[in-house]
């Protein structure tokens, strides 16, 4: 076993058009069965290897959060907007009600989770019959299983919420139609059904330190408690642990057997310290850090006098805060040796492609991946305040630099707004504004690098018209991602141009830490709580709401990006501190595909995602002009119909249940609101 590879989700193998007869959720595997025989594949250990080898390329890329997503992905959430509605964004279909339960277009999923959790309960019954195992390999191999069926059905209830769960059945092909017909567990019955597979996979997975960086991208100890703590967090949170919205949306939800809610209804505020619990147990391993690059000496980025320059992490001192948050995603950074990532692609495809997205047509790219207003205005400026709140932002957007300016790696161009100055780190490393230096220094070609980009209607390089005949690629909001994008990548194909390529990150410290402080601060007195261990064994553990841990973790995040840490006052505060928690993680893990789901579970979905003042961008329809007095730098509502038509339903909080399936299955209850 200790040659095991297992890097999940690099390879999508779907199977998309084909045709089912009986519950397709239980179907076996016909391709297995066409090259082995089941008593083949376990006859000895080589074949059985290869068999859960091959298992985890059955799961979607990782990194694919953008189009043709195993979930809704980016063009669903709040911080993308597309012109598009396409098969291939479908994330946008589904925002504006084109998606119903006739034509899920990600079912395949469903049905692709089951074969895999068909394979590891075939792994798990058969394993202890091969000869030429031993022992110890026989427990790692159950634990690498139970690893794989956990994400199979975290798949699952990430995109359609209670799961149905066979347990270890290995459930037969031929048998009459009544032996299919089966109900789901709740909410909680599935999140814990998934963190107990997580648990048990841990006695046989190794500690980071201990895993070569050969194994990269193989899951680890601090990937399964990792996820427990995700889903941990997950289940604390308002929409499902009684708040405001799991009465709205899940009130009238109930099992039609027992007459079990779904969705809990009664409030549990000992969730959190569970939450908070099993993000320490991450935290404890003392493996994981936050990624840095130290301070160039010659040019040091500028810090506000707010910010702490005591060494990093107690300050921000002897770190460059734009190198040590933008190289971990740009491909600079090397992904096998990064600390922060606790799962992740090493090199990523659907990263690299879609990052393609921000680039204006004129340059190689696609150039219709925008950010709205609401989003720039949660990037905070370098005293850590909010731009409204801050003495250093200038509103005015007709107001400009009068000649370039540097800041740390960004380069504006004379003419760029005041407002994108004096930014935080973090900012320049995620935004596209009008009036970034775009380098693009892989091409020697002078007419394809070191270019500015406006996306005014008169800008002939990324703006509308520029565009041709292409007539979604253009941005719509005046901002595009530049998270991902190296100062190298260039698409045009002129002489040398090229892309680095990019890790995607799975799990990343940073999440951690935040969702420790999240769970953390909702906290009330103390409260003694189980979790399981980096060994596997559930521990009591007593949990306190811990400002001094909390700011301190905190603090990490916000100083390695050259920023202030929290003030006390907020700090001792629960409303206050929840407010810039949920800010830090929208700027922190901004396009890091955790939108969709945060805005759902906090229940800010219903109440922001489809408020048209939370839809504003520059007017990209309107003329800049030459000493930036035009129109284009009004904030507008964005004027397209993906905008327009949003819709914010109790029903979206999950997809539906495909309409076929329920009527093979009539136990199996349909998501609430998706009758059709």
């Amino acid at each position: 076993m200790k040659k095991h590879i297992l890097a999940l989700g690099t390879v999508a193998a779907l199977f998309a058009g084909m045709t089912f007869t009986s519950c397709n959720f239980l179907d076996q595997d016909d391709n297995f069965n066409a090259i082995f025989k089941e008593d083949s594949v376990f006859h000895s250990a080589q074949n059985a290897n290869g068999y859960l080898f091959a298992t985890p390329t059955m799961f979607p890329s990782a990194g694919n959060i953008w189009g043709n997503s195993w979930n809704p992905g980016e063009t669903a959430s709040d911080e993308i907007c597309v012109r598009w509605q396409t098969n291939e964004f479908w994330g946008a279909k589904f925002t504006v009600g084109n998606v119903n339960a006739e034509n899920v277009p990600n079912w395949g999923q469903w049905y692709q989770m089951y074969k895999i959790i068909r394979r590891c309960n075939l792994m798990l019954e058969k394993v202890d019959k091969i000869g030429d195992m031993s022992n110890n390999d026989k427990a790692d191999y159950k634990a690498m299983v139970h690893f794989i069926r956990g994400y199979a059905y975290y798949v699952l209830l990430q995109n359609w919420g209670p799961c149905l769960i066979v347990g270890d059945e290995v459930v037969s092909t031929s048998e009459k139609a009544d032996y299919y017909d089966r109900e789901r567990a709740t909410m909680d019955e599935s999140i814990d059904y998934i963190c107990n597979e997580f648990a048990q996979s841990l006695p046989g997975l190794k500690r980071p330190s201990e895993q070569s960086t050969a194994y990269f991208g193989r899951p680890t100890k601090g990937t399964a408690l990792a996820l427990i703590a995700r889903l941990r967090l997950l289940q604390a949170s308002p929409t499902f642990n009684g708040g405001t919205y799991a009465k709205r949306c899940f009130g009238e939800w109930k099992r039609k057997s027992d007459g079990k809610y779904y969705v809990n209804q009664t409030y549990d505020a000992k969730r959190w310290a569970v939450a908070a619990a099993a993000a320490k147990q991450v935290i404890d391993l003392n493996y994981y850090t936050l990624y840095t690059v130290d301070a160039d000496k010659d040019n040091p980025y500028p810090l506000d006098a707010s910010v702490p320059t005591a060494k990093f992490p107690d300050g921000a001192g002897g770190i460059d805060p734009y190198h040590s948050f933008a190289d971990m995603f740009n491909g600079e950074g090397t992904a096998k040796v990064n600390r922060e990532l606790i799962w992740a692609d090493e090199y990523s495809g659907p990263v690299m492609t879609y990052s393609r997205h921000s680039f204006p047509v004129n340059y190689g790219g696609w150039g219709g991946m925008s950010v709205p207003q609401r989003v720039i205005d949660c990037f905070l400026m370098k005293d850590g305040k909010k731009p409204a709140e801050s003495p250093l932002y200038e509103a005015d957007l007709t107001k400009h630099i009068n000649q370039k300016k540097s800041i740390g790696d960004c380069d504006m161009a004379n003419g760029t707004p005041l407002a994108y100055v004096n930014r935080s780190a973090r900012f320049y490393a995620s935004i596209g504004f009008p009036g970034r230096i775009w380098k693009m220094n892989s091409t020697t070609d002078g007419s394809y690098n070191n270019q500015t980009f406006w996306y005014s209607i008169d800008d002939s390089k990324a703006g509308k018209n520029a565009a041709g005949n292409n007539p979604n690629d253009y941005c719509i909001s005046g901002y595009v991602p530049f998270k991902y994008i190296h100062p190298d990548d260039s698409w045009h194909g002129k002489d040398g141009a090229s892309v680095i390529p990019k890790p995607f990150p799975i799990i990343r410290y940073a999440e951690i830490l935040l969702s420790f402080c999240e769970a953390d601060n909702h906290v009330q007195g103390s409260e003694n709580v189980k979790t399981w261990d980096a060994n596997g064994r559930l521990v009591d553990v007593a949990v306190t709401r811990d400002e001094a841990a909390m700011a301190r973790y905190f603090n990490m995040i916000r100083y390695r990006v050259g920023l202030p840490g929290v003030e006390a006052a907020t700090l001792s505060s629960e409303n206050a501190f929840d407010e810039v928690i949920k800010n830090e993680r929208q700027v922190e893990l901004f396009n890091e595909g955790h939108r969709y789901f945060d805005t759902r579970r906090w229940g800010t979905y219903f109440t922001e995602d489809a408020n048209s003042s939370n839809w504003r961008g520059l007017d990209v329809y309107s003329e800049k002009k030459g000493n930036n007095d035009g129109p284009f730098f009004n904030l507008v509502t964005i004027n397209e119909q993906n905008i327009r038509d949003r819709k914010a339903l109790p029903r979206m909080v999950f997809l539906p249940l495909i309409h076929r399936e329920l009527v093979k299955s009539p136990k199996m209850d349909q998501n609430p609101g998706w009758d059709r």
